[in-house]
């Protein structure tokens, strides 16, 4: 039991610490071989530092946030950044999330923020 309840701790921790680029799934761009990810030194998209769940009906600042960051993460997308989470923005979301590899329901959570930060700041985009 000591065991199971330190290794959970510490794949918590890692994964606070380390985001997605510790938790990234075998199919996802970042563990493709030969395809180095990095990061440059500031934030790509500025709208606030906020993270609070999103989803369709959602307004503001934080899904102007959410949207920009769709654009860095996304080929082929240009979504307005209106601060308006509607119908286009969820279909953005849903594709990211399935091709991060991660839960894949139109919400931007916790999980799905992270993500987001890694993908919109590296030099790559997830697909």
């Amino acid at each position: 039991m000591r065991r199971m309840l330190t290794s959970g701790t510490l794949v918590a921790a890692l994964l606070l610490a380390g985001g997605p680029a510790l938790a990234a799934p075998q199919e996802s761009a970042a563990a493709r071989p030969g395809r180095a990810v990095t990061h440059g030194p500031v934030d790509v998209c500025d709208f606030t530092i906020g993270r609070p769940t999103l989803k369709a009906g959602s307004s503001g600042r934080a899904v102007q946030q959410a949207q920009c960051y769709l654009n860095h993460s996304l080929s082929g997308r240009d979504l307005a950044l209106d601060g308006k989470f509607g119908p286009v923005t969820q279909r953005a979301t849903l594709r990211f999330q399935r091709c991060a590899g991660i839960v894949a329901d139109g919400v931007v959570g916790a999980q799905t923020w992270s993500f987001l930060v890694f993908w919109a700041n590296s030099t790559d985009v997830v697909c």
